[in-house]
């Protein structure tokens, strides 16, 4: 049976660790892997722009011995209104796995329900699902361990923190969002998170305070303020939040060995101060390394 990779709320903490074991053995040696994929191919289905979506995806897919096949939706029927469905159908008689990164989750998940091929979610405006098991490995590195520490993700809650509050509850790592009022992360996805927190033993939390979400956190996590789609909110979102900037002064309410993540691209004085994007605490170049070696991972799981 074909399995999927749209949610981490789909799947369990075994199956969460077990990727992220899997990652870091594939970074660890990548020579073992180069033909774990030999003989594959993957449709990349792009709706919006991307660096590194793309490039992790294709350059994870060569290196797995595989082929990973760029489709922009101006270059498919799909963007001249062939239904999904039957993109979906047709993909699937070509290839052995489909990588989308779209405007619509809802894209996404009729993508998979009628593929017969694994589909995986490079990100929907509701989740960012390979960002955040990249983000976890990084964390994991740092610290050796996820369960037991805090995440302060600060700014809008959008996919990221959605995918954030679903990867910290599956791996016993508490997370706190800190967001003006009327940015909150959909009320549905923070109730499911808390609901795989109470088994993992993590804590979901949704406040007002960037003071209170990061006080003693080990991780500061921000995102642009604007995402794509949003441009024409850019000026409007920037007064919103203003005070939601990470700052010296915001790492500093965090615990002492904390370190800040940012899934890039960066906007620097807006969402975060050149100073910490750029400082010691910052892991960002590390973390967007390392969603090759998450997705490759994935990519291995669902297609070898």
């Amino acid at each position: 049976m074909k399995k999927d990779f749209i949610s981490i709320h789909d799947r369990t903490p075994a199956e969460i660790a077990a990727l992220l074991d899997l990652a870091a053995r594939i970074k660890g040696e990548p020579e073992r892997w180069r033909t774990k994929l030999a003989g594959k191919t993957l449709a990349m289905i792009f709706e919006k722009s991307s660096t590194r979506t793309r490039v992790s995806f294709e350059a994870g897919m060569y290196q797995l011995g595989g082929l990973a096949m760029f489709l922009s939706s101006r270059d498919l029927q799909i963007g001249r209104g062939e239904p999904i469905s039957d993109t979906a159908r047709v993909l699937s008689r070509y290839v052995n796995g489909i990588m989308a990164r779209t405007f619509s989750h809802e894209t996404v998940t009729e993508l998979a329900r009628h593929a017969s091929v694994p589909v995986v979610n490079g990100l929907t405006d509701r989740l960012h699902p390979c960002q955040v098991m990249a983000d976890l490995l990084t964390i994991r590195e740092v610290f050796g361990r996820l369960s037991g520490l805090k995440l302060a993700y600060v700014g809008d809650g959008n996919n990221m923190a959605h995918s954030l509050m679903f990867g910290g509850a599956k791996t016993g790592l508490s997370v706190s969002i800190a967001t003006p009022a009327g940015f909150e992360p959909l009320a549905e996805i923070a109730e499911q998170a808390r609901a795989d927190a109470a088994e993992s033993g993590a804590a979901v939390t949704v406040t007002r305070s960037v003071a209170e979400a990061v006080a003693g956190a080990h991780v500061v996590y921000t995102d642009v303020w604007a995402s794509m789609g949003q441009e024409a909110q850019a000026e409007e979102r920037r007064a919103k939040f203003a005070g939601f900037t990470v700052d010296e002064r915001v790492m500093e309410l965090a615990d002492p060995t904390a370190i800040f993540l940012h899934c890039l691209p960066a906007h620097r004085g807006e969402e975060v101060s050149a100073a910490v994007a750029d400082g010691p605490q910052s892991r960002i170049f590390d973390q967007a390394e390392n969603r090759l070696h998450a997705q490759k991972a994935i990519l291995v799981s669902l297609m070898s």
